[in-house]
């Protein structure tokens, strides 16, 4: 097991194999007999006068042969480098070519007596010999162009290998962006399935919270002199504010709410427009299954979430040594939402329910959150506190009743599991 997955082990073996291969048959060539000197000269010619024991003159070529063979095992080295192969090749040719020139020179004199009843005009041992020195060349030959395409599929191979981590790299940079850019739900509609450019996503919920949240002072500080570099010193503080609120929405009480977009320094944000939020059909139910704490849960965390809005806000406050207020504005109701655009999409909601929470703010208070009657009367049994303010004139709608939330008295069983900065337990 060590051997087979160790690369200089497996090499180490092999060459030690061919090399013990061919010294056996450099031994087996020295150790056969000799012939005797068999030539007499006759009126026939040239004829032998006793073979005897003939050893290995009767068929000398096996053993280049062999040599062969052992250069073929040579090349089969795939993971070895070619100046490796390249000295077992000489090896073998050296070696074997010694003995046939040299000690096996009586040896190959008789096989050609016995072939060609005379001497040939090129003698068998320099015929084997350069037999043998040409195949090493061939082998050797073949052995690179094998070692050179092996390098170019094993770098193709790394070159595909790295393109498919460069592709499956950018798919996942994509889905982060698609996920960043559009709410989960939305980006897994578009990423799962194969989806034409032009085709429309939409789907529509009958009871979601929407709320709009400016800084309407955050006019007032920007400005372009030098000494905000120009406005980026003062597009840093926004960043860094509209951060903070979207580092809430990580929070698990506030996984219900979906940021829908950023408008300049107002930020607006939508709960109840998710699959899990069951806010389609709710108010189909029978009355007896209508429970109310249970079914404007998200509408409270909105609120929530709107309350640590100002908590977060007025602590950045204090670090920055500025005085930011937050007009906040929430209503509830049904929503269309879509993705509309093919190369920038963009996620957002319409519908009267987005009008009148947009006049909430609008025609809000510095510092307050302003609800219409409908969104008091249901927010209020979560342990909210809210001052009436009377009826406003708003455009479009008339006159609507509002009041300014103010906080949370008391936290309920049904809403978050942890205390939030803005909510005051009750004493008992």
């Amino acid at each position: 097991m060590w051997i087979d997955r160790t690369r200089w082990a497996r090499n180490v073996w092999a060459m030690s194999a061919i090399f013990v291969l061919t010294m056996a048959e450099i031994a087996d060539m020295l150790s056969c007999l000799q012939p005797p000197h068999p030539l007499l000269n006759t009126s026939a010619g040239l004829m032998l006068q006793s073979l005897g024991n003939e050893g290995c003159a009767q068929n000398p070529k096996h053993y280049s042969i062999m040599a062969v063979l052992l250069l073929v095992a040579t090349t089969m080295l795939v993971q070895v480098s070619h100046f490796v192969k390249l000295g077992l090749m000489l090896l073998v040719v050296l070696a074997t070519g010694a003995v046939n020139i040299y000690s096996w020179r009586d040896i190959y004199d008789v096989y050609d007596i016995m072939l060609f009843a005379s001497t040939s005009v090129i003698p068998s041992r320099y015929l084997m010999t350069v037999m043998i020195i040409i195949m090493m060349i061939s082998f050797y030959y073949f052995s690179r162009h094998v070692e050179r395409q092996s390098r170019r599929m094993f770098l193709w191979r790394i070159g595909v290998q790295e393109q498919k981590e460069q592709v499956l790299d950018m798919r996942e940079r994509n889905e982060a962006l698609v996920t960043n850019m559009l709410p989960e739900h939305v980006a897994k509609h578009f990423l799962g399935t194969k989806k034409r450019d032009e085709e429309l996503y939409s789907q529509s919920y009958d009871e979601i919270g929407v709320m709009f949240a400016s800084i309407p002072n955050f006019s007032d500080f920007y400005t372009e002199e030098g000494i905000n570099n120009g406005g980026i010193e003062c597009l840093r503080i926004l960043n860094e504010i509209i951060s903070d609120f979207d580092s809430l929405l990580d929070r698990s009480e506030f996984l219900c709410i979906t940021k829908i977009k950023t408008i300049g320094s107002t930020y607006m944000a939508a709960s109840g427009v998710s699959p899990e939020s069951n806010t389609n059909g709710y108010s189909n139910r029978k009355l007896e299954d209508q429970v109310l704490l249970e079914r404007w849960m998200h509408l409270a965390a909105l609120a929530d979430f709107a309350l640590a809005m100002k908590v977060t806000l007025a602590n950045l406050n204090s670090q920055s040594f500025n005085n930011f207020m937050l007009r906040i504005g929430l209503n509830k109701g049904p929503v269309l939402a879509g993705v509309i655009g093919a190369r920038k999409p963009h996620y957002d909601i319409w519908g009267n329910a987005v009008n009148v929470a947009s006049r909430m703010e609008s025609t809000g208070v510095m510092g307050n959150i302003q609800v219409v009657e409908d969104c008091y009367d249901i927010l209020k049994e979560y342990g909210f506190r809210f001052v009436r303010r009377g009826p406003i004139f708003v455009k479009g709608k008339g006159e609507l009743l509002t009041f300014f939330m103010k906080g949370k008295d008391k936290q309920t069983n049904t809403t978050t599991t942890t205390t939030l900065p803005h909510q005051v337990l009750e004493r008992s």
